[in-house]
């Protein structure tokens, strides 16, 4: 993503309420954008019209016509395989083509421009999203390949989201089946798996690849992988392999990269990403949870209160929200969120805001969105609302169980 216009020579902490004008220029971008538009707020894009006018004599012709809209966006949807953005909203300036009011669909496209006002301005969470989304450093994406016997999971693995590019499956005859039968079924396997994964990842730059399966079908594959780039005279393929680390997993289903992501040879790879560190986050909050010590919890209310008493800041505090809670229409939600991280950065703990497209941030979901670990027990956050709330609300009742 690059800023342009007239605010490119300007300081991020400086936006305030005044627009920015942003080129999207890679895939990766749409995800930053769909992370910065929010309800109420204003965009300003490239449309396509679909036009219809009456002649004098009756008949009508319809035609699409070029012209740029201004919008107040009501909602957003992102696709997240094709990394296209579609932002809907009504009308709010006028032109030869639309009227005030109408609604209309911007389709955001790479490489045009488009311009965004934040009706609420532009808090330390929305520059925070900006600032990342301007980052010039994308290349560490990871490569995976989770496999099983006939089944292949292609995956992108970012700064910030975990992509599934493909999925193979192929039929393995089974073992008591001839031998040379099943040989060369995994053969056909492998060869659909790995035409697959370079039809969907760009490996002309050397990146890391992951290769995880129960049992002997990774390290079988990256064998596959070299004699393949031997045999073609490859030397891209040949490198690939040579890169390759391969891993155990308890299935070849995409949801063993969580524990892919905490194997000791992945966290040496990948120590300094930030996915990387959140992973370990939230490994550190299950422990300190499993230990029952009061010093992690979850849920809005409780974590909040931990927040306010000082007890996620300096010497070890860490609070960990999910980047979806604020997307909230309510206005109030937002800046409820917001005041906890500004709160926690100014106690001197670490406030991390998680992708809820990685697998941290989707475990973090499960427990509701938002937790924390305390710089020191606390082991009453939650019998107050028990006594005054009788509604049981289990956003509210975060516990250390």
């Amino acid at each position: 993503m690059q800023l342009v216009g007239g605010k490119k020579s300007r300081q991020l902490e400086d936006i305030g309420e005044d627009s920015v004008s942003l080129l999207p220029t890679e895939p990766e971008d749409m995800w930053h954008a769909n992370n910065l538009i929010g309800p109420e707020d204003v965009i300003k894009a490239h449309a396509i019209r679909k036009v219809v006018t009456e002649s004098k004599t009756g008949s009508t012709q319809s035609e699409r016509v070029h012209t740029d809209l201004t919008i107040r966006v009501t909602s957003t949807f992102f696709d997240p395989g094709a990394s296209q953005l579609h932002v809907s909203g009504t009308v709010i300036v006028e032109n030869s083509f639309v009227n005030i009011g109408q609604y209309h669909t911007l389709d955001l496209e790479l490489n045009r421009p488009f311009t965004l006002w934040k009706k609420y301005g532009w808090d330390s969470v929305a520059r925070e999203t900006l600032q990342d989304a301007l980052k010039q450093d994308k290349d560490g994406a990871v490569a995976a390949v989770v496999m099983q016997e006939g089944i292949a999971n292609v995956c992108l693995i970012t700064e910030y989201r975990t992509v599934l590019k493909q999925r193979v499956e192929s039929t393995i005859p089974k073992k008591r089946s001839a031998s040379s039968d099943q040989d060369s079924g995994m053969r056909r396997f492998f060869d659909k798996t790995l035409s697959t994964l370079v039809r969907s990842i760009d490996f002309s730059k050397p990146r890391p690849l992951l290769l995880a399966s129960p049992g002997f079908v990774a390290a079988d594959f990256k064998k596959y992988i070299a004699e393949e780039g031997t045999r073609r005279g490859d030397k891209s393929m040949m490198a690939m392999a040579k890169e390759a680390t391969v891993v155990h997993s308890s299935s070849g289903h995409l949801h063993s990269l969580n524990e892919i992501l905490k194997s000791q040879e992945v966290t040496a790879t990948m120590k300094d990403m930030k996915f990387s560190k959140e992973t370990r986050f939230m490994d550190e909050f299950f422990d300190r949870l499993r230990k029952d010590d009061g010093r992690a919890w979850y849920g809005v209310t409780p974590v909040e209160k931990a927040v306010q008493e000082g007890a996620v800041g300096r010497g070890g505090g860490v609070l960990l929200v999910n980047n979806s809670l604020f997307r909230s229409q309510d206005i109030a939600t937002r800046r409820r969120y917001v005041a906890m991280v500004d709160k926690v950065r100014e106690d001197g703990g670490e406030a991390r805001i998680l992708s809820s497209d990685h697998e941290s941030g989707q475990r973090l979901d499960a427990l509701g969105g938002i937790a924390a670990i305390l710089t020191y027990p606390i082991l009453d956050l939650d019998e107050e609302d028990e006594e005054g709330d009788g509604d049981g609300d289990p956003e509210a009742e975060g516990m250390t169980v």
